[in-house]
């Protein structure tokens, strides 16, 4: 298949925050890209509405039940497999504690800390916008 015939793959995730940390996953190393850092969430099913699809993911996931807010962002990554949407929600725990169910590992982590991990490369640009939204909500 060319790269120009390769279907978008569309992917959600949850930016978690918590007393100005946020939650992240580690994949499992075996996985595609093992051992790299991401926002929690997944791939969108056929016919599956995003916000549906990150619920689920959460709970498959982590084994937390979550409300699905608003959109944060938006990002566009082609990876040499295929292109991926991502979108991100803003998300809070609404039942349950993270446990890491179908990842390595989960981490609540700052702002510096999230700077020293090495995430996916689709995940690399939240963080920076996150450290930005997390700044102005201090001035506000």
């Amino acid at each position: 298949m060319l790269r120009d015939e390769l279907k978008t793959v569309i992917v959600t995730a949850a930016a978690i925050l918590e007393r100005e940390r946020v939650l992240v996953t580690q994949r499992d190393e075996k996985s595609h890209y093992g051992l790299f850092w991401e926002f929690p969430g997944g791939k969108i099913k056929d016919g599956e509405e995003p916000r549906q699809a990150l619920r689920r993911e959460l709970k498959e996931e982590l084994g937390i039940d979550a409300a699905v807010g608003t959109l944060f962002d938006a990002v566009f990554h082609v990876y040499p497999e295929y292109p991926v949407l991502l979108l991100i929600y803003f998300c809070r725990i609404e039942r349950g504690v993270p446990r890491p169910l179908g990842c390595r590992d989960l981490r609540w982590v700052n702002m510096d800390e999230l700077e020293r991990l090495t995430m996916l490369p689709a995940d690399a640009p939240i963080r920076e916008r996150l450290k930005g939204h997390l700044k102005t909500q201090r001035v506000e």
